[in-house]
């Protein structure tokens, strides 16, 4: 492959729908503010007005004086920002079966969608404390099903969709990202075996194994845990959390030093809760 014949933005086109296919978290959150990012530093306030008080009006009698409104502003700055680059010999080129740079692009994007994931699951630290189960402290321990054929697996499920039921978040659209082993187990549960569509048989794209108590569920090896293996399990929808980036730039060069041809490319990205109350986290371990 010749330099010239290298066309920018067809590759750039090609990063972009890569990373969209290889993430799970960051394809939960709500792109409202994406068109508004450009370069790293860039900031998006976002405003959000406080609850209008009602009071019962009593006939012949005066209302209250109006309400001054209060308003709170959240900022998702784009404040992440990965590159790879990496180059094909003159000599790997002429050789290469499959194709080298194609390849090459396919893991760059493996690569830079597995970062911007592990960054947005860790915005499990801005989950409001009423909607969180168990504790680093005080996991909560999800065993095998038992012999009849049910687990603490599904149960809390149902425990963190209650806590998004409490906190009013809309029911449509929920969804819980859980660790492989969790799946596992859930496997074993039969009111997850027979939640009736088939959805539950298969593996979907971006992880997606099936809906249960309410949840499209999701698998993902980027569940967050510690050394002691405590898992942080986060539920919600959407609009809980934003989520914006920005293939900044992918050039195509020649090493000075080389025969050889050069790519690399720049991803910009950041994220940010909005709605603390639409998020639920259960901090859990697998039983031994």
């Amino acid at each position: 492959m010749a330099i010239n014949n290298f066309i920018p933005a067809v590759w750039s086109a090609q990063l972009l729908s890569a990373l969209d296919k290889s993430l799970v978290y960051a394809n939960l959150c709500n792109r409202d503010y994406e068109g508004e990012i450009r370069e790293y530093g860039d900031q998006v306030k976002i405003n959000s007005l406080g609850d209008v008080n009602v009071g019962q009006y009593t006939k012949n009698s005066n209302i209250s004086a109006a309400q001054t409104l209060t308003d709170a502003q959240r900022i998702l700055e784009i404040n992440q920002a990965w590159y790879f680059n990496f180059q094909v010999d003159d000599v790997d080129k002429a050789q290469q079966k499959p194709k080298v740079m194609q390849e090459a692009m396919r893991k760059a994007a493996y690569a830079l969608a597995d970062k911007a994931d592990q960054y947005v699951a860790g915005l499990y630290t801005e989950i409001s404390g009423t909607n969180t189960m168990g504790s680093d402290a005080s996991p909560i321990s999800i065993a095998v099903a038992a012999a009849q054929g049910v687990s603490p697996a599904y149960e809390k499920l149902v425990d963190l969709a209650v806590k998004l039921d409490e906190a009013n978040v809309p029911k449509a659209e929920r969804w819980v990202v859980i660790p492989p082993w969790y799946h596992g187990i859930l496997l074993k549960d039969s009111r997850f075996i027979s939640a009736g569509t088939v959805k539950t048989d298969e593996v979907l794209a971006n992880g997606f194994v099936g809906r249960a108590a309410g949840f499209d569920i999701y698998t993902s090896n980027n569940v967050p845990n510690t050394s002691n293996a405590l898992y942080k399990v986060i539920a919600g929808y959407s609009g809980a959390w934003s989520y914006a980036e920005q293939i900044a730039d992918v050039e195509a060069y020649r090493p000075e030093l080389r025969f050889a041809d050069a790519v690399k490319g720049l991803h910009l990205y950041g994220a940010k809760v909005t709605r603390p109350l639409g998020l639920a986290l259960m901090v859990c371990s697998k039983a031994s």
